[in-house]
C-alpha cells in the first residue's frame, strides 16, 4: 500500500531515495481508490524521534501495495523536547486536536524512554490516556508498540508490567500461538522479533485480562496479543519495526554512555545480533577503549560500519505479513467516513465474527 506524501516531511525524501513506494498527492487524487488515514503517535525522544518515524512508515508502506496510505503524526504536550525536534514536529506533525477532529482509520502508538518504574508519574500519561480512550471510540483499529502496550494493560485492564531481572535485549524467536487469527494468517509459524525492554507483561497477565496472545517466545515473553474483541487494540511487546541496524545503534550508544562516565559496566552484547567474527571486533574495540580510558585519551571510533555490514534482518518479512493484514483487516471494516470507526454491519464487540465466516 503506497504512503501518499501529502506534505514535505522529510521522511518522504529519506524513504524515496531507499526505493520505497512513495505516491504524489497529485497523482494519489487521480486514482479512484479508498485510501487509509493512519495516525502515529510518536512518542520516543529527540534522537530516536525521526528514525522511529521512518521505521513505522516504512513498515504500513511495504506491507502491500495496493491501497493508499496517508499517514499523520502527531506527538503529545509535556514530552520533554530540544529545539531541533520541537521544531520538526511544529513544523511536520498535526496537533491531536486536528487528529481527533478529522478522524483516523488506524492508529499506531510508539513506546517512549522513562525515568522510573511509574508510568502514572510520566509526563505523557494523562495525554496517553485521553489518546486511547478517544481512539477505543472513534478508531478502527490501534495498534501500541512496547511501552504503550505497558501502558494500556496497565490503565485500561489494571495489569502492571514487572521489571525483569536484566535487561531482555536482542533477537529472539517466537511461535505462533495454535489459535487461528487473521492477524497471523498467512505468515511463518516460527519467526524472529527484536525487544529491547527492562520490563514484562506475562503471558498470564495478558490472558487474566482476557486479550488474546498470538505469538510469544520462550525467551522473550509475549510478543503480539490483541483485546478480547480481537481488533480493537493489536499490542506488540517486541520492535518489529526496528531497521536492520537498530540494536547495533542502541548497543553503541551504550558504549558510548560507558565512555562518558554515564554508564559504570561495560554494555554487554544484545541477545542473537552479532556473529563470532563480529564479536571479536567488537572485542577488541572493548580492549582500545579501556586503554585509552586509563591513559586519558580520545577513545578509538566505534567499528559500526564493520559490523553493519554483516548483520541480517530475520523479521521484516513477517513483520510486513502481520502489519499488512492488520491494515487489510482494517480496510474490511472501517467505515468510509474516517470519523465513524466501523461499517453499520460490523459488531464492535465483536468485530472479526463476519470476516471469519467468509
Amino acid at each position: 500500500m503506497p504512503i501518499v506524501a501529502h506534505n514535505n516531511l522529510p521522511t518522504f525524501d529519506r524513504l524515496r531515495s531507499e526505493g520505497q513506494n512513495i505516491l504524489e498527492s497529485d497523482w494519489a487524487i487521480h486514482q479512484d481508490i479508498r485510501e487509509l488515514h493512519v495516525g502515529l503517535l510518536n512518542m520516543m525522544p529527540d534522537a530516536a524521534l525521526a528514525a522511529t518515524e521512518r521505521q513505522f512508515f516504512r513498515l504500513v508502506g511495504q506491507s502491500n501495495q495496493i491501497a493508499q496510505f496517508y499517514v499523520h503524526p502527531f506527538s503529545l504536550p509535556g514530552l520533554p523536547r530540544g529545539e531541533k525536534a520541537r521544531a520538526h514536529i511544529e513544523r511536520y506533525y498535526q496537533p491531536f486536536e486536528a487528529v481527533r477532529e478529522q478522524g483516523l482509520d488506524a492508529l499506531i502508538i510508539t513506546g517512549a524512554n522513562v525515568s522510573g518504574s511509574d508510568l502514572t508519574q510520566q509526563p505523557f500519561w494523562s495525554p496517553l490516556i485521553e489518546v486511547v480512550d478517544w481512539a477505543f471510540e472513534h478508531v478502527t483499529s490501534t495498534l501500541c508498540s512496547c511501552l504503550a502496550t505497558h501502558a494500556v494493560m496497565q490503565f485500561r485492564y489494571g495489569q502492571r508490567r514487572q521489571p525483569l531481572p536484566s535487561k531482555r535485549w536482542g533477537v529472539f524467536t517466537h511461535r505462533v500461538s495454535g489459535q487461528p487469527h487473521l492477524l497471523v494468517e498467512g505468515t511463518n509459524t516460527l519467526f524472529d522479533v527484536p525487544h529491547s525492554r527492562f520490563n514484562d507483561v506475562s503471558r498470564e497477565q495478558f490472558e487474566a485480562a482476557g486479550a488474546r496472545v498470538l505469538v510469544a517466545s520462550d525467551e522473550a515473553g509475549v510478543h503480539l496479543a490483541t483485546s478480547p474483541d480481537g481488533l480493537r487494540i493489536v499490542m506488540f511487546q517486541g520492535h518489529p519495526e526496528y531497521d536492520t541496524i537498530s540494536l547495533l545503534k542502541e548497543y553503541k550508544r551504550e558504549v558510548e554512555r560507558f565512555a562518558s562516565g554515564a554508564r559504570s559496566d561495560y554494555p554487554p552484547f544484545p541477545d542473537n545480533v552479532f556473529s563470532r567474527k563480529a564479536a571479536a571486533v567488537l572485542d577488541e574495540h572493548r580492549h582500545m577503549l579501556q586503554r585509552a580510558l586509563d591513559r586519558g585519551r580520545e577513545p578509538p571510533p566505534f567499528p559500526e560500519a564493520r559490523i553493519a555490514e554483516g548483520l541480517d534482518n530475520t523479521w521484516r518479512d513477517t513483520a510486513e505479513g502481520v502489519v499488512g493484514n492488520w491494515l487489510g483487516l482494517i480496510y474490511r471494516v472501517t467505515h468510509n467516513d474516517r470519523r465513524i470507526p466501523f461499517m453499520d454491519w460490523v459488531d464492535p464487540d465483536d468485530p472479526l465474527r463476519m470476516l471469519m465466516r467468509s
